[in-house]
């Protein structure tokens, strides 16, 4: 029998290649005739980094940069195994957990760190790039990062701005000289993973859906949202481009737009791009069973997340698939049945989330084993032996 795993990790407590080792080694005692192939996985988010790295025995490199406020902070990256692809995760520098919760304001943070890391990662000889750009601090257009890769802006008298280009920074722009761009970005294949659809201005743009969970008011909402139109005007004239529209330009406090309309980047789910980065269909060929999860199971699973992203793939092939969540929401097993042919969940005890997350290996180990024995029970049933699953 050979068994793939491949979760996502359990937020704020396991890594996804922690989640697979510890649902293997509950499951290896009762099924010694069995092989397994584990295989983080992320749906773009936190964590894609590790997992891709780990998948595609790859390494992970560090790079000192300008954090959203303009302190320096140490950010890591990935080259994968192939040592041509680099994965990013703005979050590492640009994100809002390094933004203390009493001084986060979009106004004030930039993503010029994000392009201090695209430009250490064209260091390594590269010829594709992957983003991940969930978790930023930052409503800026992605002017910064521009910044940092040669782009440069001027006010209405003509002088360059040459402090990093933050949110409060935006309306101050009247030109765009983007002929200095770091022209090593033109060979790349740049993936950006996006699950969002959001344009670029509006009700349902980056300001006013981003901006209140970056820490802006109901009126910085507006001012940003004012600047970012006033800033795309001019750019989109610049470069005779179209953006502000497009799906997903207004992803990541209009991050989407930049990469769009400056790197030609290409916006796909996060969980599409992982799963082609890490060869999972191939990894698939003669696998009797998938396991898949993450820390929670609930209606987002199904929006994107990787264990949906999983399963889809598995079903098309036609191997059958089981969920394994930290928790499960109410009547899981019957609002999945389309999607896994079985679920688990971690925790099978009333406790306390501080209790259920000290254990989390240990009841990862536990559901595991539950999984072996009515994986043996089945093979009784149907007489199947050997690597046959039936």
């Amino acid at each position: 029998m050979k068994i793939l795993i491949a979760p996502d990790s359990f937020k704020e407590n396991l890594t996804a290649a922690e989640v697979a080792t510890a649902l293997a080694a509950g499951m290896a005692p009762l099924l010694p005739e069995a092989t397994f192939d584990l295989v983080p996985m992320a749906d773009g988010g936190e964590g894609t980094v590790d997992a891709l790295v780990t998948a595609t025995r790859g390494r992970r490199l560090a790079a000192v940069v300008t954090g959203p406020l303009g302190e320096r902070v140490t950010a890591h990256y990935g080259v994968l195994g192939d040592g041509r692809t680099a994965v990013i995760e703005m979050a590492a520098a640009s994100g809002l957990g390094l933004v203390p919760t009493a001084r986060r304001n979009p106004l004030a943070t930039t993503s010029y760190g994000t392009g201090e890391l695209v430009r250490h990662a064209l260091t390594q000889g590269i010829d594709t790039l992957i983003i991940g750009i969930g978790g930023s601090a930052t409503v800026d257009g992605g002017a910064g990062m521009c910044q940092a890769l040669g782009v440069r802006f001027f006010d209405r008298h003509d002088r360059e701005i040459t402090l990093a280009m933050t949110g409060g920074e935006l309306a101050k722009v009247a030109r765009v000289d983007a002929s200095a761009l770091d022209a090593r970005l033109a060979r790349l294949r740049i993936q950006v993973a996006c699950d969002v659809d959001n344009p670029l201005l509006g009700p349902t743009g980056a300001a006013n859906v981003f901006g209140p969970q970056k820490g802006a008011t109901p009126a910085q909402v507006a001012e940003l949202d004012d600047a970012l139109d006033v800033f795309y005007r001019i750019l989109e004239a610049t470069l005779q481009v179209s953006v502000r529209d497009t799906p997903g330009a207004g992803a990541a406090g209009g991050m989407g737009a930049a990469l769009l309309a400056f790197l030609h980047a290409t916006l796909r789910p996060g969980v599409a791009i992982v799963i082609e980065a890490v060869g999972l269909a191939q990894r698939m060929a003669g696998v009797d069973l998938v396991i898949t999860g993450e820390g929670r199971l609930d209606a987002q699973t199904l929006h994107g997340k990787a264990p949906h992203g999983v399963a889809q793939l598995a079903r098309q092939l036609g191997i059958p698939v089981i969920a394994v969540g930290g928790s499960l929401a109410d009547q899981a097993e019957f609002a999945f049945a389309e999607v896994f042919d079985a679920v688990e969940s971690c925790v099978t005890l009333p406790m306390t989330t501080a209790e259920a997350l000290a254990g989390g290996t240990k009841n990862l180990h536990r559901a595991g084993h539950r999984i072996a024995q009515w994986l043996r029970l089945g093979m009784r049933l149907t007489g199947t032996q050997g690597n046959q699953f039936g």
